[in-house]
């Protein structure tokens, strides 16, 4: 016989000495089966989604789990609570969806990149010719001293589960200090970690610097972008669905850009839109930014069902500086 696990026992103090109320927390426990794949058909058609060819949603449900295509059904749903769809959905139209979302995501990932690689190299260069080469090292040129060992926490992680041949070439050479130098270990570092070791870095006037070859005003600017592609970059690296997507991360829009901007701020901050027009200014300071649109222009086109509010973009986004083409 299965072993039960026991009622948990909380208590709680009350106003009179000496009692005490006791209440139980009852578990929760999932008790839902997993589908076949043609049960999963099944379900779905019980719930009113029109599938004109079951080898064909067959052999997509067998490639994309129920789960994670579940996302992309859920705008056609007339009721969230019981997943009945609204009249005339079609699992093509959730296909159509997930392959959107599916370059889109390719598409950022790759720009980010290019975003990622170009900001390592400038902090690599800037902090090492002013402070030299081992200054993610020096405590004193950071402002937080638990951030500081986190960080060197996190570079010496991938250090030591490195497998790359310049590093196993450096220390074949030399063994002190700890760390081979910035432009060896940073190359290691996360967006993330690269991205804390910004933050935290005390010298704010070569932070400064460095935003104002992104064309961007303030250190504090940069700062938020970085934090908001960053988690941008994650949830493309773990292939997670991105088109309508919450982002908890909130870049500062609202200042004083010498480049074309956009102008309409009534906008949703937590939206995909927002990180997009950071992306595509950083883009445009690197005289990458025309191919960026480009390829996101060509991608609306080939999908122009996808809604595009749900993504967070105003209405006449594209009369915006930022998006025109034409002055980029």
């Amino acid at each position: 016989m299965q072993r039960q696990n026991p009622p948990r026992f909380s208590s709680v103090l009350t106003s009179e000495p000496g009692r005490v109320f006791y209440f139980i927390i009852m578990d929760k426990i999932y008790i839902r089966k997993p589908l076949s794949i043609a049960d999963q058909i099944i379900r779905l058609k019980s719930l009113g989604l029109v599938i004109s060819e079951d080898s064909f949603a067959e052999k997509t449900l067998s490639e994309v789990s129920y789960f994670r295509f579940a996302e992309y059904l859920r705008p056609m749903e007339a009721d969230k609570q019981t997943h009945l769809f609204k009249q005339n959905s079609t699992f093509e139209n959730a296909v159509m969806l997930y392959e959107f979302d599916n370059s889109l995501r390719q598409l950022l990932f790759s720009a980010i990149q290019r975003i990622e690689v170009a900001l390592r190299s400038k902090i690599i260069h800037y902090f090492s010719m002013k402070y030299d080469a081992f200054w993610f090292m020096k405590i004193e040129l950071h402002d937080n001293e638990h951030h500081f060992i986190e960080n060197l926490n996190s570079l010496d992680h991938e250090l030591q589960h490195s497998k790359e041949e310049f590093i196993n070439e450096h220390f074949k050479k030399y063994n002190k200090p700890y760390f081979p130098p910035a432009w060896k270990t940073l190359e290691l570092a996360s967006f993330g970690t690269l991205s804390k070791l910004y933050y935290n870095f005390a010298d704010n006037s070569i932070k400064k610097s460095i935003a104002r070859d992104f064309n961007l005003p303030q250190h504090e600017v940069l700062e938020s972008w970085m934090r908001s592609v960053s988690a941008l970059r994650n949830y493309c690296a773990h292939h997670a669905r991105i088109w309508n997507r919450y982002f908890n991360a909130v870049p500062q829009i609202n200042a004083n850009f010498r480049g074309n901007w956009i102008t309409n701020y009534n906008i949703d901050s937590n939206k995909l839109y927002v990180v997009l027009c950071c992306i595509a200014y950083w883009l445009d300071s690197m005289e990458r930014g025309l191919e960026f649109k480009d390829k996101l222009s060509e991608l609306f086109n080939k999908y122009p069902s996808v809604d595009v509010v749900a993504m967070g973009f105003p209405k006449d986004w594209q009369k915006e500086s930022l998006w025109n083409i034409s002055k980029s």
